[in-house]
């Protein structure tokens, strides 16, 4: 019975055209030997797999050759390279640096150096792993290296060439290898399946170039696997089954329940995930490079960044389509924060769960009313029926006018405001220093136009002619005229309003307020405490003072003049009382321990 080889062995190059996805660096190789250009030290560098110590070997064959023919390749037929075909050549030696990496090691190779060959012309000595040289062994090296016999030839491989030093660096020729493509692997996979009897599917094929990862080596041990668990019939099926690889079938169906906003349907099709032994985190990352395909598919000359087979590309390519840009940035954008977040969540399958309810309701890009980038998620549809409770009817939101902007997380209801006269309120001016220079501005962004990704419950695509003259004099009401006064005596009244959100009234009544071109209003505060307390609290701010002012233009301008905290923000003693007075677990943690201020 013949002995079983491995197809990484049995098919592994002999000659530099049989060398897969280096065709560049293999012909600079074959004309530095045929115009008798030999270096002494070459370097070969890659990642593993993609053909290093292939290529060491077939030029040490190649260079003793005596009958090389006319494009550059050994013939295989003389004494030299039939020693060197049945591994009984004495003119090519290996070291593996991996285990041989002390000096002494190197001084063995070193006495080997000065032994001329028997047959040909070089004695080849190849170094595999040589960045596991000690750095001892690597001086002890130098000189040998940059000054060998004229017989010797010295060929360095590494899959990490930035922890070799810099003198052995300057001594050697450094060829880079680059990662084997997913079509040429494919093609090359192809040519191995024939060879073996056996059948091959393309989509198979190149399912296992993605999983090699550029390394053609990794794919040969692929394929001998499916081939082995499919009985020489090579299927899309049966090697998503053996790789347990998550079909696209499934990212296809999350699309589509994300553009119908169907959140009960999201949430069975991840269960299904589940059910069938994915990872959480497997299940996210192939999402995001799922609609990473299909965001390069979108756009005819990025197209060529996606891997696949022509009609595969097509496929995509017709699906981006019915996708806005804007959604597939932010639907990364998730997919990124859920990876990153995912090692340190509690619960993860929740986190996974709520990262696709929000990309299937679709973040809003407003940003008026969030303080934030991000917007607002987008109201759950009406289904007839709600059982997992993820949503309540459209029908039982509060009506709202039609001008407004989306509707996002509940907010503090503003408070009623009078529409008798009032004297404004006059506080006592704050003790303030003198603004530096550099201060730091932070405006208020202004509110984007409402993204219309598809038929959803959106403001804008309920919005109909018929309130037109509505909106129009709602903007008409929402542009009077107002007084300095009448500004000062809002801000003092949503102060008096909002008396329990001391740390926020406080910055407020600290601020300094000047007014500006085109109804903006500088605020000036002392200090990035008393800035993130108004930054958090201004989108309530904004709010209330354009519904009182009539005014929808009103915007701030925060301003951090970088000094001094004020005397009248709030002393530790005010600070620490209002902790216990909030968190009551601050509280009898200061209790039980007898803390006190220092």
């Amino acid at each position: 019975m013949e002995q079983y080889i491995v197809s990484a062995r049995k098919y592994r190059p002999s000659t530099f055209a049989t060398v897969v996805g280096q065709q560049a660096l293999t012909e600079t190789l074959k004309n530095a030997i045929a115009t008798n250009k030999l270096a002494h030290a070459y370097l070969f560098c890659g990642s593993r797999g993609v053909g290093k110590t292939s290529c060491a070997r077939i030029f040490a064959k190649t260079i003793n050759c005596e009958h090389p023919t006319p494009d550059g390749e050994a013939c295989n037929e003389c004494d030299s390279c039939r020693q060197f075909n049945e591994n009984r050549s004495l003119n090519i030696i290996e070291l593996d640096a991996a285990s041989n990496n002390g000096v002494d090691d190197i001084r063995t190779l070193i006495d080997q150096v000065m032994v001329p060959p028997t047959q040909g012309r070089y004695r080849v000595f190849i170094i595999d792993e040589v960045h596991m040289l000690s750095s001892a062994a690597f001086n002890a090296f130098l000189k040998t290296l940059e000054e060998p016999p004229a017989h010797a030839i010295f060929i360095l491989a590494t899959t990490e060439k930035h922890k070799i030093i810099p003198t052995i660096l300057s001594r050697c020729q450094i060829y880079d290898f680059s990662r084997i493509t997913i079509s040429d692997m494919v093609k090359h996979l192809g040519m191995v399946a024939e060879k073996e009897g056996a059948t091959a599917e393309p989509a198979a094929l190149n399912i296992i170039a993605r999983k090699a990862d550029g390394a053609m080596r990794d794919a040969l041990s692929i394929f001998d696997q499916v081939l082995a668990s499919s009985r020489g019939n090579i299927t899309y099926a049966s090697t998503i089954a053996n790789l347990n690889v998550l079909d696209n079938s499934y990212y296809e169906r999350l699309v589509d329940a994300f553009r119908k906003q169907d959140v009960s349907g999201v949430l069975l099709i991840y269960k299904e995930v589940r059910d069938k032994g994915f990872d959480s985190l497997f299940f996210i990352n192939g999402l995001a490079q799922y609609l990473r395909d299909l965001m390069v598919a979108s756009d005819p000359s990025t197209i060529v960044l996606l891997d696949a087979a022509d009609e595969v590309k097509k496929a995509m390519a017709e699906r981006a389509r019915e996708l806005k840009p804007d959604f597939l940035y932010r639907a990364m954008d998730l997919c990124n924060d859920a990876d990153f977040n995912y090692r340190t969540a509690s619960n993860k399958q929740l986190l996974i769960e709520l990262t696709l309810i929000k990309l299937c309701q679709r973040l809003s890009p407003s940003t008026k009313r969030s303080g934030h980038v991000g917007g607002h998620l987008k109201p759950l549809p009406a289904p007839d029926a709600d059982p997992l409770g993820l949503g309540a009817p459209e029908a039982s939101a509060p009506k709202t006018n039609a001008a407004i902007t989306p509707a996002g997380p509940p907010q503090r209801p503003a408070p009623a405001v009078s529409t008798a006269p009032r004297e404004p309120v006059n506080l006592p001016p704050p003790v303030r220093h003198r603004p530096r220079t550099t201060a730091v501005q932070i405006e208020t962004p202004a509110a984007e136009p409402q993204a219309n990704y598809g038929p959803a419950n959106s403001v804008g695509s309920t919005q109909t002619r018929d309130n037109a003259p509505a909106a129009a004099a709602e903007a008409q009401v929402m542009a009077a005229r107002y007084s300095d006064a009448a500004f000062r005596d809002a801000w003092s009244r949503f102060i008096e309003a909002h008396a329990s959100a001391r740390i926020l009234t406080s910055a407020m009544s600290t601020a300094k307020l000047e007014r500006g071109a085109d109804e903006k209003w500088d605020v000036t505060v002392d200090g990035e405490l008393a800035a993130q307390a108004i930054r958090e609290g201004m989108p309530e701010i904004l709010e209330y003072l354009q519904t009182v002012l009539a005014n929808s233009s009103v915007s701030l301008n925060l301003i951090v003049n970088g000094g001094e905290e004020s005397p009248q923000m709030w002393t530790d003693s005010q600070v620490l009382s209002h902790w216990m007075e909030t968190q009551p677990e601050v509280a009898e943690v200061i209790e039980k321990y007898k803390l006190r201020l220092l």
